[in-house]
């Protein structure tokens, strides 16, 4: 006989889904999918219809997926559906100097062959991997995807969470899960506050064609107002990420193509040939926010939900897969204990397991733009002296690559 307290169903309160998830971008499909994996009954609600979703159009996105967050994409049954779009990270270059001038002749290097696991990390454009999840959880049973619906309300009692959608419909869980960003509509209904500051500074991000091979080396180069990402894409093109001051990178999202390649190119270089734009430019305002809980009554928040971080390090979204693999395994083994998964108790251990992970993450990256993002002569001095010991130091540079691979810290099963 079906005992709905082992299946986290509690007594009382009519509900639609065990779990129901807020937000339809990438860290919510991913969570779906590791829950329905479980045997959890799931709901998506994503503003957005999934046509608008599944748009092929090239927008120059893309993310740079560590190791470890292949390996849970894999294991979820996303990976082999974006292994042929998906570019081998074999190395980073981490250099520092100015645009036009070149960079310092300190530098950090970084090569996958010191780990011997294979790449450090694949790019991924975000037009595959949104399709990817969206076939995924259509072709997973137990997923329902409430698409191009809004939450309006939430409210909670010793049964379980209901959820009001703007179309008027109500649907209860055991749990909600907060994956709708930065900004998150669910953390702030459940009272959560958040801690932070802007950073001043913009993403300026597209994508650009060039002449040469690119060799499945990123770089990252860093300038005054900002670091400048160049990640390796399938073929002979690479993503830009390119973090400037507000002020200028609004003039910079104001320029035609052809007058914002001629200030890109002094930044870029020309070790990779002649450069052309291959799609729109985007432009994101840089902050960094934390919510000071990761979980309130029958709540858990996750991804930028939970912690939002300066892109320098590209940990945002392999810091939120490491959060669905910790949460899956902390539910999971909670339903085989027959425990309540919306309970203070249990959403205690994923608190635990990752708060204080992500918040050393995104202060350091928080330290390292700071110290990076300067024209200071001694603080260009002390970096310059410090990217040359580490590249001197294989156990410090092994370290490093483990670090980028994600292979390090308390792995959840899915990553290992």
């Amino acid at each position: 006989m079906d005992n709905p307290a082992r299946r986290g169903i509690c007594q009382g309160m009519a509900q639609d889904q065990d779990i129901l998830i807020v937000g339809g971008g990438l860290n919510g499909p991913a969570l779906a999918l590791a829950l329905a994996q479980s045997g959890f009954r799931v709901g998506v609600i994503d503003a957005l219809p999934i046509d608008t979703r599944k748009d092929p159009g090239f927008d120059g996105r893309a993310y740079a997926l560590a190791l470890a967050s292949k390996r849970l994409l894999a294991a979820v049954g996303v990976w082999a559906r974006v292994a042929d779009h998906a570019q081998p990270m074999l190395e980073i270059k981490v250099t520092d100097g100015r645009a036009g001038e070149g960079p310092s002749p300190w530098m950090m290097h970084f090569d996958h062959a010191e780990i011997e696991e294979g790449p450090m990390g694949f790019m991924v454009e975000d037009r595959h991997l949104r399709r990817a999840f969206l076939d995924a959880m259509a072709d997973a049973p137990g997923i329902t995807q409430y698409a191009g619906e809004t939450v309006t309300a939430q409210t909670v009692d010793a049964t379980g969470v209901t959820v009001t959608l703007a179309s008027g419909r109500t649907l209860g869980a055991s749990l909600l899960i907060g994956c709708d960003g930065r900004r998150s509509g669910t953390a702030e209904r459940a009272g959560i506050r958040r801690t932070g500051w802007s950073y001043g500074q913009t993403a300026i991000v597209c994508a650009v064609a060039h002449e040469k091979p690119h060799g499945g080396i990123a770089h990252q180069f860093f300038m005054p107002n900002g670091p400048l990402a160049i990640l390796p894409l399938t073929g002979n093109r690479s993503s830009i990420v390119w973090s400037e001051t507000d002020e200028r990178a609004a003039q910079c999202a104001a320029m035609s193509d052809a007058e914002f390649l001629e200030v890109l190119k002094p930044a870029f270089g020309s070790f990779l040939g002649d450069i052309r734009l291959e799609g729109a430019r985007f432009i994101y305002p840089l902050n960094l926010t934390l919510a000071n809980s990761f979980i309130a009554d029958r709540l858990a928040l996750v991804g930028d939900a939970a912690h939002g971080m300066h892109p320098i390090a590209g940990q945002g979204l392999n810091a939120g897969l490491r959060d669905i693999g910790a949460l899956a395994e902390v539910l999971s083994e909670a339903r085989s204990r027959g425990e309540d998964i919306g309970s203070p108790i249990v959403l205690a251990r994923y608190q635990q397991w990752r708060r204080f992970d992500t918040a050393t993450l995104a202060l350091s990256t928080d330290a390292f733009n700071r110290l990076f993002s300067n024209d200071n002569p001694a603080l260009r001095a002390i970096r310059d002296i410090g990217m040359g010991i580490v590249n001197a130091l294989p156990g410090l540079r092994r370290g490093f690559v483990r670090e980028a691979a994600g292979l390090t810290g308390d792995l959840p099963r899915l990553m290992r």
